[in-house]
């Protein structure tokens, strides 16, 4: 019942997003979302290389989303940087302009565990618009265990993912 409750609020943060911890186990996780952007691939894809204008503060170390960058390239860092401090989230492993973006590290609170994560975008053009298809891999040793963390990391990416969507359809997360 819990899962179902959390898959609820995920879509409801989403829009109209598919979503959902798809394989857990005691040392993972992988998490599936599908959305549609009403459009163009270059516009989600143009927007989603550029979380600034997107992400969500609450989701950031420094409380501002304005602080994040993701240089688009191989190796390019997906960093936040403020006055005082700078953290790394992720490192681009892969990307294909309008079609994919492979980033490899973990975010928030995974950082101070022994995890490691896969996190892919992937874009097609879709009935005029866009699909994003989001996949996030993660394992490793997570003291105490992961718990509930799947469902707590999947409800995030939906909150992001529904922020992109607005962005990229209405210019505003």
């Amino acid at each position: 019942m819990k899962t179902v409750f959390t898959l609820l609020i995920a879509l409801l943060f989403a829009g109209s997003a598919l979503a959902g911890v798809v394989d857990a186990s005691p040392n993972g996780f992988v998490i599936e979302q599908t959305i549609a952007i009403k459009a163009p691939v270059e516009k989600v894809f143009a927007a989603l290389i550029d979380p600034a204008l997107w992400w969500s503060s609450q989701h950031t170390f420094s409380g501002s989303a304005k602080n994040l960058s993701l240089e688009p390239k191989a190796g390019g860092c997906f960093c936040e940087v403020w006055p005082g401090g700078s953290v790394e989230h992720s490192r681009v492993v892969f990307i294909a302009p309008n079609s994919i973006l492979r980033l490899r590290g973990v975010l928030g609170p995974f950082q101070a565990q022994g995890v490691d994560g896969a996190l892919t975008f992937t874009l097609s053009a879709d009935q005029g618009g866009t699909k994003l298809v989001l996949q996030n891999i993660l394992g490793g040793y997570m003291k105490g265990g992961f718990g509930p963390w799947p469902d707590r990391a999947d409800a995030m990416l939906a909150e992001q993912v529904g922020r992109l969507k607005n962005f990229a359809e209405t210019g505003a997360p």
